[in-house]
């Protein structure tokens, strides 16, 4: 059985998917965007500030559905290009503390919205 997870505090889907889904004790974030909920536009800046609101929209689903990062077991990470790794991975690090989730990072042809920077998740929450 699945439980969609959903909220206000994170960017709405911006097409035929949910924000979060609860299954099996998993919770299976879809990419998140650099895109502020309050106006839904993407955050203003480079790299370092997409991630950074990347992770504020993870915080507040996690949150949602009565989790935390400490729980997150994967993370993937899709970029504009490879050379804003260094820059991208340096607020990665900063968000998490203990051990860190297994993480594959990509180099894809473009995103959503332009956007510099795309993060999915899953996280453990049985």
């Amino acid at each position: 059985m699945k439980k969609i997870i959903s909220t206000q505090n994170a960017p709405a889907a911006i097409g035929p998917y949910s924000q979060a889904v609860e299954a099996n004790g998993f919770l299976f974030l879809s990419g998140m965007l650099p895109i502020d909920p309050a106006n839904g536009q993407l955050v203003p800046g480079g790299v370092k500030e997409q991630t950074e609101q990347i992770f504020t929209n993870i915080k507040a689903l996690l949150e949602e559905a009565g989790a935390t990062l400490r729980q997150v077991v994967k993370t993937t990470v899709f970029l504009q290009d490879m050379s804003l790794f260094a820059e991208m991975n340096e607020v990665y690090g900063r968000q998490f503390t203990g051990d860190f989730p297994a993480r594959s990072a990509f180099a894809v042809k473009s995103l959503p919205k332009n956007a510099l920077v795309e993060i999915e998740v899953i996280a453990a929450i049985a």
